[in-house]
């Protein structure tokens, strides 16, 4: 679950995006409030806030997101609990609130105002707000035993972690079953491997490197593995040949629907390659 927050000024606009019936806003949780309109509520809200005239953002705005998977199972009750054990968490319990779920979309989450002006006329204070916030739906999701933006990013990187190492071996097996020697038989090739290649075209028309899409995940070669650069990928297209035969069927590729030429990055890497091959074959020859 995510928690995020910050000091706004225009209450009754923000409370009326809160409020959109055209994203199934209903309310799931109020306190010391009567209002039935934004309009009303917001009102309610300026009386208390004029006890303090120092206060400009004398609103409180916060939007708490579970994940995807715990929204479809929270009902109104849950909502309206992890909304009262927010308040308390943010030291908030005592002022003028409501809060509202947004769920038209997949992604079920809240909009909660609170008023930063409470009864006797002091202001909140709304310093490192953001990170008290996360910090607040953390402890809430624990309590109810909802997923954790700890729990989240674990989860992403330990699957990040396969499918880069997947993707890698289907290079490396690309590399040794097709033994394609030009960008675009390379593409192919992995392709039927099941890796969508995307060639990164900059504004001067050269190739400077490419991503990979595979199980929904999109990653830049240098993400993968060092390996899997631009120029590292057409160091092993090259291995076999010389650098002319190697620039005559790659300096001019049909990607993407265009025509593009080599980063000149790309072609000192691989012409740094071939050349030291060379020499190394040349020594082993005797030369």
């Amino acid at each position: 679950m995510i928690g995020k927050g910050k000091s706004i000024s225009h209450t009754r606009a923000s409370m009326s995006y809160g409020w959109n019936q055209e994203k199934d806003a209903k309310i799931v949780y109020s306190q010391n409030i009567i209002g039935e309109t934004p309009k009303e509520v917001a009102e309610e809200f300026r009386f208390i806030q004029e006890l303090n005239q120092n206060c400009e953002k004398n609103t409180l705005s916060f939007v708490i997101s579970p994940t995807i998977d715990d929204g479809k199972y929270l009902q109104k009750k849950d909502l309206s609990k992890i909304c009262e054990d927010f308040m308390k968490e943010m030291n908030l319990k005592d002022r003028q609130a409501i809060a509202f779920v947004h769920q038209d979309k997949s992604h079920k989450h809240i909009h909660l105002y609170v008023n930063r002006i409470d009864f006797q006329g002091q202001a909140y204070k709304d310093s490192f707000i953001g990170k008290r916030s996360q910090q607040a739906a953390e402890k809430v999701a624990e309590k109810m035993q909802l997923t954790t933006v700890k729990q989240v990013q674990w989860e992403k990187e330990h699957n990040l972690l396969a499918i880069r190492t997947e993707i890698k071996r289907r290079h490396d097996l690309t590399i040794r079953q097709f033994k394609p020697r030009t960008f675009p038989a390379y593409i192919k090739a992995m392709e039927t491997n099941g890796v969508k290649v995307i060639p990164s075209i900059n504004k001067a028309n050269k190739l400077q490197g490419f991503r990979f899409e595979f199980d929904n995940y999109n990653l830049k070669g240098s993400e993968i593995h060092r390996s899997m650069t631009g120029g590292n990928i057409g160091k092993s297209l090259a291995s076999e040949k010389s650098m002319s035969s190697f620039l005559k069927e790659n300096t001019q590729l049909n990607l993407a629907g265009k025509t593009v030429e080599l980063s000149t990055g790309m072609v000192k890497a691989i012409a740094k390659q071939i050349i030291k091959k060379t020499i190394s074959k040349g020594l082993d020859m005797g030369m």
